[in-house]
């Protein structure tokens, strides 16, 4: 089976798109909408965390939407998009509680009608954690069962391509490829926009 290459900070510098971190906040899907459960408060098990049983986060298909090449961006969200703004917050660290700084995170969703823009890089970006392994970050949509997709990289290492799912959603369930582990943590609303966390853990091999 073919591998996807590495999203290697050369790969990135080619491109042109190797700048400092920044903080991203996006937007995506409705909440409540037809056919969805709303999301709803809660605190769940995601990731394993420092001081659990120290396992890596588990890897998901990459789906057939994603494009290279993404380019670093502040904010998801362009002007009239429609949605319910998420910040997801978390960190990057190595199965033995370390941060790590650098690490490359390359997210991308869909919109609220459950669309990929495939033409462009409408609700695509990545970003790089900062020396504290920190990353801020997308959003909600229909379609499957809620979903974002990311690839993770600590520098000079293989790639994490996996998926996160929200908390409350009737479609968890009835998704093939769902996994409790893969659940936004610290899910709430704050103001006129959710709030949730996850925290990536990478195997240093």
């Amino acid at each position: 089976m073919e591998q996807t290459p590495p999203i290697t900070r050369e790969r990135l510098v080619k491109l042109g798109l190797a700048l400092p971190i920044t903080l991203v906040l996006a937007a995506g899907g409705r909440v409540g909408s037809a056919g969805a459960a709303p999301l709803v408060t809660a605190t769940l098990r995601a990731t394993p965390a420092c001081g659990d049983n120290e396992e890596p986060t588990p890897e998901q298909t990459e789906g057939p939407y994603y494009m290279p090449g993404s380019p670093r961006r502040a904010s998801l969200v362009t002007p009239g998009m429609k949605g319910t703004k998420l910040l997801l917050t978390g960190t990057v660290l190595t199965t033995g509680c370390k941060p790590v700084a650098r690490a490359l995170l390359d997210f991308w969703q869909a919109d609220a009608n459950g669309g990929y823009d495939n033409r462009g890089f409408r609700l695509r970006g990545h970003q790089f954690t900062d020396a504290r392994g920190r990353y801020r970050l997308p959003g909600l949509y229909t379609g499957r069962t809620r979903h974002i997709h990311v690839k993770v990289q600590a520098p000079g290492r293989a790639v994490l391509t996996t998926q996160l799912y929200f908390p409350g959603e009737l479609q968890n369930g009835a998704d093939g490829i769902f996994s409790p582990e893969l659940v936004l943590r610290n899910m709430r609303r704050a103001g006129g926009r959710w709030t949730a966390r996850f925290d990536f853990v990478l195997d240093p091999a």
